[in-house]
């Protein structure tokens, strides 16, 4: 018996959703978020706004920038007085995965609705998980400030300057949703089971936490501190392209141009200054890896992508290399909502088919 089926790998070009969240345009090299440029809202909307676009577009109440505010502030609140209880299931494990159990363990609250809660609890446990790490207390959230700015404070317990601030506003907007990636996708399958949304944000950080998703800006500062010197560059990255690594930070399965977020974060990065972050280095590996790449690969257009400057922005902030990934999450933590707010309300259950290649039975 022979089965006649095709199936496409990776499912690239199959459309899994209709969405009125963002949309990814990889020949274009455009990202536009619930009707916006990825770099107007970066320049123009703080995260709390961009929350608010995202989960009115979804279908949820229509909410404006000062009432999420409110409530991802709230949210806040909330998580640290249950932090207590959380953080014994993160005993022993590294950041990255006692993030995984915080989340998993969060749950609804009383008044707090679950999209404001699982969005709003991630920079507390992120940063209580930073901080016992280092052997240090918990800090607790300030309601009078912005989400990005509190995130900062309970990560360093100290203020953060305004430019500060405004950088990790800019890096939430950008990585806040991007079409249909892995960890979405994730979400989506879940939200479309009727779990609850703190299940489907654990999935989809699940899926977030991989190397080839979220898991590459700290290799890029690997990569960057391991070619130490503008003398090393060319003989490191051309070592490195004629073993067959991959050059963390360029390329992208979706851009076929220069990732849009990139561009956005960089401006990011210039905006903090000089004794932030020193951009020669960055700058010259950027140039060299971009050339020597269009050179050893000659057909596929490998440019920057969003996670070499992210890397650079982070460490800038003295954010920790091992809470890159819960960063992340804290602003794809939107799109995750807003995507299981949509598919529950428009979509049906996602169950594909599958080609089965395995032997038949006499």
């Amino acid at each position: 018996m022979t089965i006649h089926q095709t199936s496409t790998a990776g499912l690239d070009g199959v459309s899994a959703a209709v969405t009125m969240l963002s949309h990814v345009d990889g020949e274009a090299g455009e990202l536009i978020i619930a009707g916006s440029r990825v770099d107007d809202l970066a320049a123009t909307t703080s995260f709390e706004g961009v929350v608010a676009r995202l989960w009115s577009a979804a279908g949820a109440a229509t909410l404006d920038e000062a009432e999420v505010r409110v409530k991802l502030a709230e949210a806040r609140l909330h998580a640290f007085r249950r932090l207590a209880a959380i953080l014994p299931a993160t005993d022993g494990l590294s950041i990255v995965d006692g993030f995984r159990a915080a989340v998993a363990a969060i749950g609804p609250q009383d008044g707090i609705a679950p999209e404001a809660m699982s969005v709003g609890a991630m920079p507390v446990l992120a940063a209580a998980l930073v901080r016992r790490a280092a052997g240090q207390a918990a800090v607790a959230p300030d309601a009078s400030l912005g989400h990005a700015a509190d995130t900062l404070k309970m990560l360093r317990g100290e203020a953060a300057t305004g430019a500060e601030a405004k950088a990790l506003d800019a890096y939430l907007v950008t990585v806040s949703d991007h079409g249909m990636n892995a960890s979405t996708f994730a979400a989506r399958v879940v939200a479309s089971t009727q779990a609850d949304l703190f299940m489907v944000v654990t999935a989809a950080y699940c899926a977030l936490s991989g190397p080839l998703h979220g898991g590459a800006p700290g290799p890029v500062l690997d990569m960057l501190d391991a070619i130490g010197t503008s003398a090393d560059i060319a003989p490191w990255v051309d070592a490195a392209l004629a073993r067959g690594d991959r050059l963390m930070g360029f390329g992208h399965r979706i851009y076929k141009v220069r990732d849009p977020r990139a561009d956005v974060l960089k401006r990011a990065v210039d905006a903090l200054g000089g004794d932030k972050a020193d951009l020669g280095l960055t700058a010259e590996v950027e140039a060299y890896a971009r050339e020597a790449l269009a050179k050893a690969k000659p057909g596929r257009r490998l440019d920057t992508n969003v996670e070499f400057y992210t890397a650079i922005l982070l460490d800038a902030l003295k954010i920790p290399r091992n809470a890159f990934t819960p960063i992340f999450a804290a602003g794809r933590s939107a799109g995750w909502t807003a995507h299981a707010i949509e598919q529950q309300r428009t979509g049906r259950l996602l169950r594909p088919t599958s080609v089965y290649a395995g032997p038949m039975p006499a």
